[in-house]
């Protein structure tokens, strides 16, 4: 045995682990929208949701990644743990795909030459010339992250090149005969192998790569490896298992106890029937057998599938045993109603970026949707002021601001995962609406507090200001529903209708307050009021002006051309150089200020008395 040849496998190890991860984190990065997809169509059907499992982690070459982002799922309530049952055991027959592509090891090219392409010996140096390529060329969309997949898959062969190759030189030096020879006899010394080396290098697709470029010393039989095989399904699930329990709810850890008490149970299923049958005698020709990298691999791949079929009926009994190992918080906590998409906020989804913008969509939609109705509120306080009505919109208004906190700070963990542009654009977008669904919330506690001045101050609007003011409150609801409409769905012609809006309530504004002060001159409004209307009208247009940047949001999401030239696309729309902003603006400035003429008309203006001061 020489020091060297250990320096050898250790470099090889690391190449193997750094290409599996730099494979995997790729792959997620480009199936994430796939992965997404796939997660909204679970339904309560188990054998779907196994087969979703096994697809998925098939894909993103980690069962350990998939069980946890079905933590976070759960856990944001997105799916029940029922539903993330199937999942769970297709993860675990999943993830056995990763040994099926290492056994290439075993190619023989002897009989013709073209299976040579086949080997790791070939196929290394070809994936990481093809990944280097997509890296530096940018030939095609996402070059980089198919060039990084690329080059991870040629760093993981590389990486189990260098450690058969050490492997070898240590066989000869008996070193891998010593080390495995007691392993046959004793197979609970095997599971423990197993287990702590999965548990250590916290993966067992690795853990069994490692396993099968030991075999090519020639020296494993399957008396030797069976149990260490289902040792690797303890110590991989123990380490899902704490990672899904790191900052998470009941339902989350639930997901991570359940896969535990899968894998024990696949374990005395495996080793109870392996024994059995070997005392039967019939594995008397298979017990000796030096055993191959495509031997291991199917016996991983037959243990997992065979325990899955075995043991799908026990699944309602695994979620029962879940929730009392797992128990709900003894106390009940105050409800919050934003909880749900607070949770959904989870940190398990920074690597899987279409699941993480997914969940910011939602908070940023519960946000406008806060704000929005805020703004009602604040609208009927100026028809009739109540105090409980004001509080409870300051009450809201704090939780919109924590909305606001936390989908920052989640924006910002979130961007340096971020590889494609597509994501980068998306979260650019979110990035800018946030602040503005929380501006949205600012200008509804100021209506609300114009609204508590006056109540305090015994003021009055005169009735052809409160028609008025309802005019322009209308114009509003219309740009906030077509505000809603542009983001919720991402819809061009429902955010291009905005800025005509916007400039409508501009000349709304204008209007009213030329009016308010003819009637300030006529004496038909007490100066009083001025101050309130005045302000009234600088949150109507600032209302209107959030809505706008929005709408412009996300046409530069639709149209990332214009995302360096906003002021030219806001010049060219003002300037009357877009045939279909004119139209809109004609339309809707027909509409706004007939509706206007006709609420000076339908208004009353009484004579000043001694009634509250009104304007």
């Amino acid at each position: 045995m020489d020091i060297f040849d250990v320096i050898s496998l250790l470099g090889g190890l690391a190449m193997f682990l750094y290409g599996m991860r730099l494979m995997g984190d790729s792959l997620k990065e480009n199936s994430s929208g796939t992965l997404k997809r796939a997660m909204e169509k679970v339904t309560n059907n188990a054998f779907k949701a196994f087969l979703l499992g096994i697809f998925v982690t098939a894909l993103i070459q980690s069962s350990t990644a998939m069980i946890v982002i079905t933590a976070g799922l759960v856990g944001a309530g997105i799916l029940t743990l029922r539903q993330s049952l199937g999942i769970i055991v297709g993860a675990n027959v999943g993830t056995t795909v990763t040994g099926q592509i290492i056994r290439l090891l075993d190619i023989d090219s002897s009989g013709a030459a073209w299976l040579r392409f086949f080997q790791p010996s070939t196929l290394a140096p070809i994936a990481l010339i093809i990944g280097i390529i997509l890296i530096m060329g940018h030939f095609v969309k996402n070059a980089k992250s198919f060039g990084n997949i690329a080059i991870g898959f040629g760093i993981l062969f590389s990486g189990l090149l260098n450690m058969t190759g050490a492997v070898h030189n240590l066989s000869q030096s008996g070193t891998i005969e010593r080390l495995f020879s007691g392993l046959g006899e004793n197979p609970f010394l095997g599971y423990l192998t197993g287990a702590g080396v999965a548990f250590a290098l916290q993966s067992s697709s690795v853990t069994v790569g490692i396993l099968q470029a030991f075999s090519s010393s020639g020296m494993l039989a399957f008396k030797s490896i069976y149990a260490v095989i289902v040792g690797i399904y303890l110590g991989d699930c123990v380490t899902t298992a704490i990672v899904c329990s790191i900052g998470a709810n009941a339902e989350s850890r639930r997901v991570g106890v359940v896969n535990i008490l899968f894998n024990l149970s696949e374990t005395v299923l495996v080793l109870i029937g392996v024994t059995v049958v070997h005392r039967l005698g019939l594995l008397d020709d298979l017990w000796d057998r030096t055993v191959n990298s495509g031997m291991i691999a199917n016996t991983n791949t037959i243990f997992n599938l065979t325990c899955s079929f075995c043991l799908f009926p026990m699944l309602p009994v695994y979620e029962k045993l879940s929730r009392r190992i797992v128990k709900d918080p003894p106390e009940p906590v105050k409800e919050d109603k934003y909880r749900e998409a607070l949770d959904a906020l989870n940190p398990s989804f920074l690597n899987t970026p279409a699941l993480a913008l997914r969940s910011c969509y939602h908070l940023l939609m519960t946000m406008f949707r806060a704000s929005r109705s805020n703004i009602e509120k604040a609208f009927r306080l100026l028809e009739h002021y109540d105090e409980a009505l004001h509080q409870e919109i300051l009450e809201e208004e704090k939780n919109i601001d924590h909305l606001t906190d936390c989908c920052s700070r989640y924006t910002v963990e979130l961007l340096p995962h971020l590889q494609q542009e597509q994501h980068v654009a998306i979260l650019s977008q979110y990035y800018k609406v946030n602040a503005e669904f929380e501006r949205l919330g600012d200008h509804a506690v100021g209506i609300a507090d114009i609204a508590a001045g006056m109540a305090q101050g015994g003021i009055r609007f005169s009735p052809a200001a409160v028609e008025e003011i309802h005019v322009v409150e209308n114009a509003l609801r219309e740009i906030l529903g077509l505000t809603e409409k542009a983001f919720r769905i991402r819809n061009e012609n429902a955010a291009r209708q905005i800025e005509p809006l916007v400039q409508i309530v501009n000349e709304l504004n204008t209007a009213l307050r030329r009016n308010h002060l003819r009637r300030l001159s006529l004496g038909q409004c007490n100066m009083y009021a001025d101050s309130s209307f005045s302000n009234l009208g600088v949150e109507f247009r600032r209302i209107a002006a959030v809505c706008s940047n929005v709408g412009v949001a996300t046409v530069v999401r639709l149209h990332p051309e214009l995302a360096d030239h906003e002021h030219l696309y806001f010049e060219s729309l003002h300037n009357g150089n877009d045939a279909e902003f004119n139209l809109a603006y004609e339309h809707a400035r027909s509409l706004y200020f007939q509706l206007l003429d006709e609420a000076k008309q339908a208004a009353q203006e009484p004579e000043l008395s001694s009634a509250p001061a009104q304007g």
